[in-house]
């Protein structure tokens, strides 16, 4: 019996030791800031946005201006006249808000066109980080950059070079 315990252990040490999770930790943030494309997309997407801003600037700029003007006339203005300004201002302002949500709301133009350029490349980067954790036999890989808060990772572990790699970045 005496014999047997420490046998029974060390068959378990070895179960557990040869069940052991390899894992591996990658910076998705700084493998996509190394890519070419990426930063090419990503300067194409700020152009679009910095344009539509700009247009949604110029169209605040006319409503400022318009209330503006309508202050200083609504002292003159019979009620009829007054009634229609107030809904051409509530019209223009209406747009205004339709306009920025359509650029720049949930599922509006930037969220299209950053579907159409940037996850392309996204998904190339997952690609790549599939075939490292099968190629390296990888029960999991945590992503470092967001989302999952990663108190201390040993740099060791950090396969982000490998994905750069695979992707042809040197």
């Amino acid at each position: 019996m005496k014999k047997l315990l420490p046998l029974v252990c060390g068959l378990l040490l070895i179960s557990f030791v040869a069940t052991a999770q390899r894992y591996a930790v990658i910076d998705s943030k700084y493998i996509l800031e190394k890519l070419p494309e990426y930063k090419e997309s990503q300067t194409k997407l700020d152009q679009f946005s910095a344009q539509w801003q700009q247009e949604i600037e110029k169209k605040q700029a006319d409503l400022d201006k318009m209330y503006k003007d309508y202050d200083a006339e609504q002292v003159m203005l019979s009620d009829e006249l007054k009634k229609k300004r107030e809904d051409e201002l509530f019209n223009k302002e209406k747009e205004v808000r339709d306009l920025q949500k359509k650029r720049f709301g949930f599922e509006g133009d930037l969220f299209k066109k950053r579907q159409e350029l940037i996850k392309p490349i996204q998904d190339k980067v997952y690609v790549a980080i599939q075939k490292l954790a099968v190629d390296k036999s990888y029960d999991f890989i945590l992503d470092k950059s967001e989302g999952i808060t990663v108190i201390f990772a040993d740099p060791k572990l950090d396969k982000s070079d490998d994905v750069l790699k695979f992707l042809g970045v040197k």
